[in-house]
């Protein structure tokens, strides 16, 4: 039987089959309702189903859909993992935590962004502080973010962003954009004036699951940088810290590192792992974004500009903005057999590795 019955072609169907799936396999359901509507006019919700004893104090937690149209891949493994039987090989004592569709609205509306259009991954700094300064993207943002979306803009647009690369390099190009801005609220990648709803919902997800934890595995489900269908595992712990350490000792050395340059990730601010160690300061927090190709990465990018510049300046209703949606669509989900057999493959194999670290640790 094909993996692919796991995935879905939207968020209501993912969302459908999520739950089906965990009630089928006797997980205690609890459901955070998202302010927001889908763009049928659908509820949204951020949903988690949790196995194993509630007593635990070894938890893996499973996070999909925190780049909202990233959640297609999430999902499939964390419905796989419950509707095939898979949730029933826990060592004893450890309990699993899948948070489903932490970011319903991009989920829904294929975006990448939360509604407030924020990067929730970079949404985890202290809003009472200093935002963290990204003179490289003041630099391209009327590049990235212009007001017009044709040929001629894309032309005039194309020449500033590769001039910077041919200056400073095609990642330090990535860099500039991705890193996190927290000045252009129209802009990509921006981390917001406040806590998002996600991120708040995250940090309440975690105050009533994980109060008992004293270790916790996370995988935090990733699309749209590397080798398409290779799944990187991406560890944003400080080097030379335990978290780090154990991360590559349970996942045999397989393991990057964005601040030791070995990563396709550049280094960024405000991620959730931020988050969740801020809100775990009881537990041992071993976590890694497992990371999976789909194009290249200048075209990803260009989605996600696109995109930007449509809910800013268009219609989605359009034919131009259909055309737009389904670009940033196939940016992070390939609606391919082959490439959903090895995000399942890696993911299982990730989340056993994360079980069997966990009841050794």
């Amino acid at each position: 039987m094909s993996v692919s019955q796991y995935f879905s072609a939207d968020y209501a169907e993912a969302r459908g089959k999520f739950l089906a799936a965990a009630k089928s396999a006797g997980a205690h359901l609890t459901h955070y309702r998202n302010p927001g509507q889908g763009p049928a006019g659908e509820e949204l919700f951020t949903d988690t189903a949790r196995v194993g004893p509630a007593d635990a104090t070894k938890v893996m937690m499973l996070i999909s859909a925190t780049h909202g149209v990233e959640g297609f891949c999430g999902s499939g493994v964390q419905v796989g993992w419950l509707a095939s039987g898979l949730s029933t090989e826990l060592p004893e004592g450890v309990a699993v935590l899948s948070i489903h569709g932490i970011n319903p609205h991009g989920f829904a509306w294929l975006r990448r962004v939360t509604e407030d259009n924020v990067d929730l991954n970079r949404n985890f700094v202290d809003h009472g502080a200093d935002y963290p300064a990204n003179p490289a993207y003041e630099e391209l943002h009327q590049a990235v973010c212009p007001s017009r979306w044709d040929d001629s803009s894309l032309e005039e647009t194309g020449k500033v962003l590769d001039a910077y690369a041919e200056k400073h390099g095609a990642f330090a190009l990535q860099g500039a954009i991705s890193g996190g801005q927290y000045r252009h609220a129209d802009g990509l990648f921006y981390g917001g004036n406040a806590p998002t709803w996600s991120a708040q919902t995250l940090r309440a997800i975690m105050k009533a699951e994980l109060a008992e934890a004293r270790h916790v595995a996370t995988i935090d489900y990733h699309t749209g940088l590397g080798p398409r269908g290779y799944g990187e595992r991406i560890c944003v712990h400080a080097p030379d810290s335990p978290g780090l350490d154990r991360a590559a000792a349970w996942y045999d050395g397989d393991i990057t590192s964005p601040a030791l340059g070995n990563s396709t990730s550049a280094v960024l601010t405000g991620v959730n792992f931020r988050g969740i160690d801020e809100a775990l300061p009881h537990a041992q927090v071993t976590g890694i974004a497992l990371e999976y190709g789909t194009q290249p990465t200048d075209a990803v990018i260009l989605a996600l500009r696109a995109d930007n510049w449509l809910h800013r300046h268009g219609d989605p209703a359009s034919t131009q903005g259909q055309a737009i949606k389904k670009q940033i669509r196939d940016a992070f989900y390939q609606d391919a057999d082959d490439w959903k057999q090895m995000i399942w493959d890696r993911g299982i194999e990730t989340q056993r590795l994360a079980l069997k670290g966990l009841s050794e640790g």
